[in-house]
């Protein structure tokens, strides 16, 4: 019978820190779709700002790529380097 009662209570003593974490991540989880929501509300949301920022996005690969190609220390070039 107490070997019983110490598996119960090593069991609920497991089960409470997973309880605890599965209530935290579905508080959090709760809130994912309004956040998304909101960020898609954004004015810089509209396509001229995305295309915008996917070109930047574009032009630092194509930087971070040709650093990763050659062995000149591209961080060495004078500040208004481009292609």
């Amino acid at each position: 019978m107490a070997a019983a009662r110490r598996w119960a209570l090593a069991l609920a003593r497991g089960a409470a820190p997973v309880a605890l974490g599965l209530l935290l991540w579905v508080a959090v989880a709760g809130g994912e779709q309004e956040r998304l929501d909101t960020l898609k509300a954004l004015p810089d949301a509209t396509p001229e700002v995305l295309t915008q920022r996917r070109r930047h996005n574009e032009l630092i690969m194509a930087a971070l790529r040709e650093a990763a190609e050659t062995d000149e220390n591209v961080a060495r070039r004078p500040v208004p380097w481009r292609k």
